[in-house]
């Protein structure tokens, strides 16, 4: 286990719109606001044709990872959580993972492939401040790992 640690700064309450790109808009919203790092809780509706990371193709096998995804056929139910932390740029990226479910089935992914949201998804930001925590390309992965 790795840690660090970090205060609560500003509280934001962002309403995303119909047609707009999560992990986008939220990247954009961060960088525009001087936010570096943060927790990001989202509830709403995400639109078809959205794209989904739902997992590796082999759980344990060899480098590298090869990322599995699947497309929404349809309108989705959605919440998710996620966090924003530096790249070694220094560039905020989110990471995200959110459930989207329709009638009795339900999907859960990373939504960096891009999901689009289906006429509102209300946001609630937590700024965290006095963090020293990026995202490190760790090589053998390929993934940019949190390294706090």
């Amino acid at each position: 286990m790795r840690y660090s640690q970090a205060k609560q700064g500003r509280v934001f309450v962002i309403r995303l719109e119909d047609g707009e790109i999560i992990h986008t808009q939220l990247e954009k919203f961060a960088a525009e606001h001087g936010i570096k790092t943060g927790s990001v809780t989202v509830v709403g509706g995400v639109d078809q044709d959205s794209c989904l990371i739902v997992g590796p193709e082999k759980g344990r096998g060899i480098s590298p990872v090869i990322p599995m995804s699947t497309t929404l056929k349809d309108v989705h139910e959605a919440t998710g959580t996620g966090t924003i932390f530096p790249d070694d740029t220094g560039k905020p990226v989110l990471h995200l993972h959110m459930a989207c479910g329709r009638n009795q089935k339900t999907i859960t992914g990373c939504i960096r492939s891009g999901v689009k949201v289906w006429h509102v998804l209300e946001v609630i930001l937590f700024e965290l401040t006095e963090c020293a925590a990026v995202r490190r390309l760790d090589p053998v992965t390929g993934f940019k790992l949190l390294a706090p």
